[in-house]
Protein backbone atom coordinates (compact mmCIF):
# COMPACT_ATOMS: atom_id res chain seq x y z
CA UNK A 1 0.00 0.00 0.00
CA UNK A 2 1.26 3.42 -1.13
CA UNK A 3 1.71 5.59 1.59
CA UNK A 4 1.15 9.39 2.15
CA UNK A 5 3.19 11.98 4.12
CA UNK A 6 2.94 15.03 5.28
CA UNK A 7 5.13 17.69 5.87
CA UNK A 8 5.60 21.20 7.29
CA UNK A 9 7.99 24.09 5.29
CA UNK A 10 9.49 25.03 8.26
CA UNK A 11 10.78 21.98 9.36
CA UNK A 12 13.55 22.43 6.24
CA UNK A 13 16.21 24.82 6.35
CA UNK A 14 15.55 28.04 4.53
CA UNK A 15 12.35 26.97 2.35
CA UNK A 16 14.86 24.21 0.99
CA UNK A 17 13.01 20.52 0.72
CA UNK A 18 14.54 18.67 -1.93
CA UNK A 19 18.34 18.04 -2.48
CA UNK A 20 21.78 16.68 -1.34
CA UNK A 21 21.82 18.12 1.95
CA UNK A 22 19.95 17.69 5.53
CA UNK A 23 16.88 17.69 6.21
CA UNK A 24 15.48 16.92 2.92
CA UNK A 25 11.77 14.96 1.46
CA UNK A 26 14.29 13.80 -1.78
CA UNK A 27 17.94 13.38 -1.32
CA UNK A 28 20.00 13.52 -4.54
CA UNK A 29 22.44 16.01 -6.27
CA UNK A 30 20.69 16.41 -9.29
CA UNK A 31 18.20 19.15 -8.53
CA UNK A 32 17.62 21.05 -5.43
CA UNK A 33 14.30 23.01 -4.45
CA UNK A 34 13.04 25.54 -2.11
CA UNK A 35 9.90 27.66 -1.25
CA UNK A 36 11.00 30.92 0.43
CA UNK A 37 9.33 33.42 2.40
CA UNK A 38 10.69 36.70 2.33
CA UNK A 39 9.82 40.35 4.64
CA UNK A 40 9.66 43.22 2.87
CA UNK A 41 13.01 44.62 2.99
CA UNK A 42 14.84 41.15 3.54
CA UNK A 43 18.29 40.85 1.45
CA UNK A 44 20.58 38.44 0.24
CA UNK A 45 24.38 39.15 -0.75
CA UNK A 46 25.18 39.10 -4.03
CA UNK A 47 26.69 35.45 -4.96
CA UNK A 48 27.12 33.35 -8.08
CA UNK A 49 26.96 29.60 -8.79
CA UNK A 50 30.02 28.21 -10.81
CA UNK A 51 28.43 24.96 -11.67
CA UNK A 52 24.38 25.04 -10.96
CA UNK A 53 21.82 27.29 -12.91
CA UNK A 54 19.59 28.78 -10.73
CA UNK A 55 15.77 29.71 -11.77
CA UNK A 56 13.99 31.64 -9.17
CA UNK A 57 10.05 32.43 -9.70
CA UNK A 58 8.37 34.93 -7.77
CA UNK A 59 5.20 33.55 -6.70
CA UNK A 60 4.14 36.71 -4.54
CA UNK A 61 5.14 39.85 -3.85
CA UNK A 62 8.15 41.93 -6.07
CA UNK A 63 12.03 41.39 -5.99
CA UNK A 64 15.16 43.54 -6.39
CA UNK A 65 17.79 41.02 -8.52
CA UNK A 66 20.67 42.98 -10.22
CA UNK A 67 18.97 46.13 -10.18
CA UNK A 68 15.95 44.57 -12.35
CA UNK A 69 12.71 44.52 -10.47
CA UNK A 70 11.30 41.10 -10.27
CA UNK A 71 7.11 41.00 -10.05
CA UNK A 72 4.95 38.51 -9.58
CA UNK A 73 4.29 35.51 -11.62
CA UNK A 74 8.20 36.56 -13.18
CA UNK A 75 11.44 33.63 -13.11
CA UNK A 76 14.57 34.61 -13.63
CA UNK A 77 17.03 32.41 -15.08
CA UNK A 78 20.54 32.92 -14.19
CA UNK A 79 23.60 31.10 -15.45
CA UNK A 80 26.22 29.67 -13.74
CA UNK A 81 28.81 32.04 -13.10
CA UNK A 82 25.97 35.46 -13.12
CA UNK A 83 26.33 37.54 -9.90
CA UNK A 84 23.01 38.33 -8.66
CA UNK A 85 21.67 39.76 -5.13
CA UNK A 86 17.96 39.80 -3.71
CA UNK A 87 16.26 42.45 -2.04
CA UNK A 88 12.27 41.94 -1.25
CA UNK A 89 10.40 44.95 -2.73
CA UNK A 90 7.39 43.70 -0.27
CA UNK A 91 6.74 40.22 1.30
CA UNK A 92 7.44 37.96 -1.46
CA UNK A 93 7.11 34.12 -1.70
CA UNK A 94 9.76 32.76 -4.79
CA UNK A 95 10.48 29.26 -6.01
CA UNK A 96 13.85 28.52 -6.00
CA UNK A 97 14.81 25.19 -7.99
CA UNK A 98 19.54 25.00 -8.91
CA UNK A 99 20.54 22.34 -11.21
CA UNK A 100 22.69 20.41 -10.80
CA UNK A 101 22.27 20.52 -6.71
CA UNK A 102 26.33 20.70 -6.81
CA UNK A 103 26.67 21.28 -2.99
CA UNK A 104 29.18 23.92 -2.11
CA UNK A 105 28.60 25.97 -5.35
CA UNK A 106 27.73 29.54 -3.80
CA UNK A 107 30.37 32.18 -3.89
CA UNK A 108 30.18 35.65 -2.81
CA UNK A 109 31.15 38.49 -4.89
CA UNK A 110 33.67 40.43 -3.21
Amino acid sequence: MKKMNHYKLEDFLRGWFVGGFEPTLYKTTDVEVAIQYFKKGDKEASHCHKIATEITAIVKGKALMKGIIINEGEIIKIEPGTYTDFEALEDTTTVVVKLPGALNDKYLEE
